[in-house]
């Protein structure tokens, strides 16, 4: 039965619930609204202390707005979408989609339309690039083993250089040539680089009307939905509905301390914040705290503490710059830098976005992102070099002219992404077995609480079908059964999958297309740890 003695709104130092929750981002929240929403009570702890919604947020400074890491709202899930409209029912605008690669002063299309690139790149240039393609082909190499080794096979070391090697390099922060040559494979296929010359050719003859893109894959999705004021709109309107509802209570500053077993099959969880700890007991604990810090912070401590304590993740910080400008600087939604002489990997540009989260006209606010680790120099700069360094590379790289900027603020994202190295899904695997074996009231949902770099409409769905094992009181869906490799686009229908009734032990397709929604990650060779 749902507990009912509960002190919402003024929270005590101990309180009671149904289920207590680590973490206010698209799993968490999604968790607590659908729990309140079925008449249970729930706590959900946030380390920050002004923004809900995670990596999924949107940061607000002086009027503008930045969202962290671009959120286009897309999923084949139905469920999911009619979610999304049922939090957020008024606020969503409909926005054009481009991204693209910005080499050498010109863009070209994302993904790469190879005879496009030819041209752009000049008569020199491409005479190297097709000589190089033709001694890849004339000489390949034998023993395929990393991403470089089979890119090079397929477009030769020059196309490889320009548009693959220093993105993915800045993104992963290791070589590519200790990169895993099936995830190249899975990420850049169905670019053929011959057919897309021959295509060209043939249209300069007037042979072929296709689009000349070389691609064999659907085309992405040409425009997507948004909240008109950032993906955080979507999250501050769960949290406030979640606590509407006086079921309710979302702990902002606050971090766990520990989440301990009281024995019975419910949990005593211990939150401290600027005030002091606060103690809340539950019986059901649902995280999505990075699974690193939830293990050290078991009580007992797990078995399989070591195996956690070995799983990483890249981080990635954002400067967002304010400059003067006479006409926007591009249309993108973002652009990837592929220039290896400066660090920036991609710069979005927020009013393509949405127009009203940059409320003067005569301004832009662009966000340039960072990739770097916790315990690099880049992560440890200080706001003002960030923001220099930030604008230096704007110049640098021919965007705008240094008198434009006229201010900017720095925003950090730690664990943004988690990394699989060879040993990864052992650790994540021995993780989740003892858990589930010794504490079935614990729940792990979204990105972090899984170790899988998902899509925001896969955290949800791993935080809805936990909601339904929960009012269950039984394991009837298993959150894990999706293979993670399984192939996602951003193309074909949103809600293509219709909903099916959820009281079902087997997973539907329309929930199967939320969990296959996550991305692909580049694996480490085994052996090649340099740079982990």
């Amino acid at each position: 039965m749902p507990v009912q003695n509960l002190a919402i709104d003024t929270p005590s130092r101990e309180t009671a619930v149904d289920v207590a929750i680590i973490g206010a981002g698209p799993a968490g929240l999604t968790a607590g609204y659908l729990l309140t929403k079925r008449g249970l009570s729930v706590a959900i702890i946030e380390k920050d202390e002004a923004y809900v919604g995670g990596i999924s947020r949107t940061v607000e400074h002086g009027g503008y707005r930045f969202d962290i890491g671009g959120h286009r709202f897309f999923s084949k899930s139905q469920q999911v979408v009619d979610l999304w409209n049922e939090i957020l029912p008024e606020d969503f605008i409909q926005r054009p989609r481009m991204s693209r690669i910005y080499y050498a002063g010109k863009f070209y299309s994302y993904p790469l339309r190879a005879f496009e690139a030819l041209w752009n790149l000049g008569v020199f240039r491409s005479a190297l690039c097709m000589a190089s393609f033709a001694k890849a082909k004339a000489f390949p190499n034998r023993q395929v083993k990393s991403f470089e080794d089979w890119t090079v096979n397929q477009f030769g070391h020059k196309l490889y250089s320009i548009f693959f090697k220093t993105y993915t390099e800045k993104v992963w922060g290791m070589p590519c040539h200790e990169m895993s040559a099936d995830w190249a494979a899975q990420r850049i296929k169905g670019l053929s680089l011959w057919a897309a010359v021959l295509d060209g050719f043939k249209r300069s003859l007037g042979l072929n009307r296709r689009p000349n893109d070389g691609m064999q894959t659907k085309t992405l999705l040409e425009t997507f939905r948004y909240p008109r004021l950032g993906p955080g709109m979507m999250w501050e309107a769960a949290r406030d509905k979640i606590k509407a509802t006086g079921k309710g209570q979302i702990l902002m500053g606050h971090a766990l301390k520990q989440l301990a077993s009281d024995k019975l099959g419910g949990w005593r969880m211990t939150a401290t914040g600027a005030d002091g700890d606060i103690v809340i007991r539950a019986r059901h604990a649902i995280s999505s705290a990075p699974m690193r810090e939830l293990a050290a912070r078991l009580h007992p401590l797990p078995q399989t503490s070591l195996n956690a304590n070995q799983l990483k993740y890249r981080d990635f910080l954002t400067v967002a710059l304010k400059i003067r400008i006479d006409e926007d600087l591009f249309p993108d939604n973002w652009i990837y830098i592929h220039d290896d002489k400066v660090k920036v990997g991609r710069i979005q540009n927020f009013r393509s976005w949405s127009p009203e989260m940059v409320p003067d006209g005569d301004m832009a606010c662009v966000g340039l992102e960072y990739f770097c680790f916790e315990d690099d120099g880049l992560w440890s700069m200080p706001d003002d070099d960030l923001v220099e360094l930030a604008s230096h590379e704007m110049v640098q790289l021919g965007l705008i002219s240094a008198d434009q900027v006229i201010g900017g603020v720095v925003v950090r994202q730690d664990k943004a992404y988690p990394v699989y190295d060879e040993d990864y899904a052992a650790n994540v695997d021995a993780v989740r077995r003892e858990l589930e074996a010794t504490w079935p009231t614990l729940h792990l949902v979204g990105r972090n609480g899984m170790h899988r770099y998902n899509n925001q409409d896969h955290a949800m769905m791993t935080a809805m079908l936990t909601v339904e094992n929960i009012i269950a009181g039984a394991h009837i869906y298993d959150t894990w059964c999706v293979n993670e490799d399984a192939e996602y686009h951003e193309a074909g229908n949103e809600g293509a999958q219709t909903a099916i009734a959820p009281a079902q032990a087997e997973i539907t397709p329309d929930q199967a297309a939320a969990l296959t929604s996550v991305r692909q990650v580049p694996y480490r060779l085994a052996g090649e740890r340099e740079a982990a």
